[in-house]
């Protein structure tokens, strides 16, 4: 099974200026005015022009890229977790939680310039392993 990872943007060159910036990927192919697909992490992230008040699906609620999180969020593994928060606050990131440490590695939550919520961890030698029963 592939993996394939869609973050619904309202401002498309906003949107793939931070994420290259602030995590070096790179894009790989455009789609018209409505879809960029980055490439550099171990499965395609496609960025989706989606204007703020359009609704994802029937009986949904309208898009809405103020502050938020939901269950289902992306978390980005990172080498260095206080050099990638430094990398996305320049890049127009917020700080929600600044870097700590856990068992397992590192942790900083933050947001993104519309509002989703996402992770940098950092991960120890043993990883999720320390934690693992």
């Amino acid at each position: 099974m592939d993996l394939l990872i869609n973050i619904d943007v309202p401002d498309m060159e906003k949107a793939v200026a931070f994420y290259t910036r602030a995590l070096g990927l790179t894009v790989g192919r455009r789609f018209g005015e409505d879809g960029v697909e980055l490439l550099g992490g171990v499965a395609p992230i496609y960025l989706l022009a989606k204007p703020a008040g359009t609704a994802p699906a029937p009986d949904a609620r309208p898009r809405n890229y103020a502050r938020h999180w939901t269950p289902v969020h992306v978390d980005f593994v990172v080498p260095d977790v206080d050099a990638a928060v430094e990398r996305a606050v320049e890049a127009g990131a917020k700080v929600d939680e600044p870097a700590t440490d856990r068992v397992w590695g590192r942790i900083a939550i933050l947001a993104d310039p519309f509002g989703h919520g996402l992770c940098l961890l950092q991960f120890s030698a043993r990883g999720y392993d320390a934690i693992a029963g």
